[in-house]
């Protein structure tokens, strides 16, 4: 049987769980002073997932980059592939929080949305005298 401790991170507390594993099973969890703590230390052990944070390139913004995230999370190993898919990727302004950059990736079934507002700005076009 494997041993596997962590910290939980739930809830503000931050129990120290000890994890019983037999295989890919989850036999056992102490140390938790919530369900919150057993069910985190299941899904860590089983199938850990992550909410992933980046920033995209943003043409004619009133600034050049915007803040996205995950919609929730998504598998742990495919957090650098999500990134990749990420390069490159500019949107055009005006950009509100919520709205989806990517859609579906990665096939997770999980969109990237903007989570900061972007107002266009017309861009000025200096005279020649």
């Amino acid at each position: 049987m494997d041993m596997r401790e962590l910290i939980c991170i739930g809830c503000p507390i931050g129990c120290q769980l000890a994890v019983k594993l037999q295989g890919n099973e989850v036999v056992e969890v102490t140390g938790n002073t919530c369900k919150r703590g057993e069910d985190y230390a299941k899904k860590e052990c089983t199938n850990p997932t992550r909410i992933v944070t980046s920033s995209v390139c943003v043409e004619d913004g009133d600034i050049d980059m915007v803040a996205v995230k995950t919609e929730s999370d998504i598998p742990k190993d495919k957090i650098f592939d999500c990134i990749k898919e990420l390069k490159g990727i500019v949107v055009k302004a005006p950009v509100n929080i919520g709205d989806v950059i990517v859609e579906n990736v990665l096939g997770t079934g999980v969109n990237i949305i903007a989570t900061k507002k972007i107002i266009k700005v017309e861009k000025k076009i200096d005279k020649i005298a």
